[in-house]
């Protein structure tokens, strides 16, 4: 078995620039574990920065020159971060070297037996399904994750144990620093505008990502999604020469897949699966509604197997698996509606989380959504298609895009979601002050409806305002 690793030399004394940051503060929180002296800032207070002080961490709230200690071993940055932000100025007027978060991140796997999640979509729930099921096992395994667990309660956690589950970006290609031993790709769709020009530039760089798995270790992807089904031809092709240890399984509703799906079955908001692996049947419980998840579950356990991990003992563990904060999580009732958050951004998600609420509402009940599109470069590709997405609510409030890092794109507006949602048959209302919001649902909604709330951006925030005013 391997051993837990240390603290690479140069992140003994690590600066994070914006440390609450989902990814960023997983690994903050692994090497504070370890015993790092880890430091760093943030743009605002928040529950992420005060569980790193718990860790011992310093976190500072702002962002300036003397933030950065004299005797830093690197500064750790996200794609997010700007050339003109002062603490990275001040870091090359020291002379500390820069280091990529996903350098960082894959500095932490070494020599342990690593599992990356790939995917344009699925990730978070697929790698929190693999940490909770090991956790579960007594396996005590490593994970960093780009979201929080219902569970535990955290992105990430040093575990004793030799795997490390890790969420694989492929929106800056910074997955491409791993070495997994088993590699998971849901799905391969065209995305992250801003560094990818077509679908080309998209295969190149999953197919960089699977020739990066480790001689002997599998590649577990999706024998039903377009994309994926023609990148596992493209890594066939290549594990023909350059690749000849590479295991590809691939799983899914398709006759053809090796760990293959027999049958989904909704129970409200969770459901339960049967797949068939090795010619035999096995069915286990997913917490979370919907085809999508439940195929989530299935790469997880097919990536476990690949492992060596018993599958029934493998399945059963995924069933204690309660979800993600954001993944179609139950933010409360009041007056009889259910209200549902979603981080649901990109057309493919938000269709399929739609889908899965329609199936787990009761029956006669409405589903109202309240969406803010994400980006103004997303939403300038695929604002036609979140508007169609839209067609599956009974009624839809549409806010303003929430820019994240992006400046403004004159003459890109919520109007093109809005234009094509109301063009597919949806009603839609345009509201551009979020404040509005909790009171014009509370007025839409009566009893049995269930209420989403869905974006990558703060629209978060209303869920436990929505409540508060159904129960006023």
């Amino acid at each position: 078995m391997a051993s837990a690793p240390g603290i690479p030399t140069a992140l003994e004394r690590p600066h994070f620039i914006g440390i609450g940051g989902a990814g960023m503060s997983g690994i903050a929180k692994i090497l504070a574990a370890r015993g790092a002296k880890v430091a760093g800032s943030d743009a605002k207070e928040s529950e992420t920065a005060q569980a790193l002080r718990a860790l011992g961490a310093t976190v500072h709230i702002g962002h300036a020159a003397a933030h950065l200690a004299d005797d830093a071993s690197c500064v750790v940055v996200s794609s997010a971060i700007r050339a003109d932000n002062p603490e990275l100025v001040r870091a090359g007027e020291l002379g500390v070297p820069v280091m990529h978060r996903s350098d960082a991140l894959a500095s932490l796997m070494g020599g342990l037996r690593p599992i990356a999640v790939a995917g344009t979509h699925g990730k978070t729930t697929t790698t929190s399904m693999l940490a909770v099921a090991l956790t579960e096992l007594g396996l005590d395994p490593s994970y960093a994750i780009g979201g929080d667990l219902e569970g535990p309660g955290t992105n990430a956690r040093h575990g004793e144990g030799e795997i490390f589950v890790a969420e694989a970006d492929e929106s800056d290609r910074s997955f491409q620093k791993y070495d997994p031993e088993v590699a998971i790709v849901l799905n391969v769709e065209l995305d992250h505008h801003a560094n990818y020009a077509s679908m080309d530039e998209i295969y190149e760089s999953f197919e960089t990502f699977a020739g990066k798995i480790v001689p002997g270790g599998t590649l577990v992807i999706s024998a039903d999604q377009a994309g994926a089904v023609e990148l596992a031809s493209r890594v066939r092709d290549l594990s023909a020469g350059d690749l000849p240890a590479l295991k590809v399984v691939t799983y899914g509703e398709a006759a053809t897949a090796d760990v293959r799906v027999h049958k989904i079955t909704a129970r409200g908001l969770t459901s339960e699966v049967t797949v068939v692996l090795d010619g035999r049947f096995l069915t286990f419980a997913v917490s979370v509604p919907g085809r999508h998840y439940a195929l989530n579950a299935v790469a997880a356990l097919a990536a476990g197997v690949a492992l060596g991990i018993p599958a029934h003992n493998l399945a059963s563990a995924i069933g204690t698996y309660t979800g993600v904060k954001r993944r179609l999580q139950l933010k409360g009732e009041a007056a009889g509606v259910q209200v549902v958050d979603s981080y649901a951004h990109h057309p493919t998600e938000m269709t399929a989380d739609l889908e899965a609420m329609r199936d787990a509402a009761p029956t006669g009940s409405r589903l109202l959504v309240v969406f803010q599109p994400h980006l103004f470069s997303r939403t300038q590709e695929l604002g036609t298609e979140m508007g169609q997405a839209l067609a599956l609510a009974d009624a839809s409030i549409v806010l303003d895009i929430y820019p994240a890092r992006e400046d403004p794109v004159p003459g890109i507006t919520s109007a093109l979601v809005i234009d094509a949602a109301t063009a597919a048959g949806a009603q839609v209302t345009a509201v551009h002050d979020k404040d509005a919001v909790p009171g014009l649902v509370a007025g839409m909604a009566g009893p049995g409806d269930l209420v989403l709330t869905m974006g990558a951006g703060d629209v978060t925030d209303l869920g436990p305002l929505i409540l508060a005013r159904l129960s006023a």
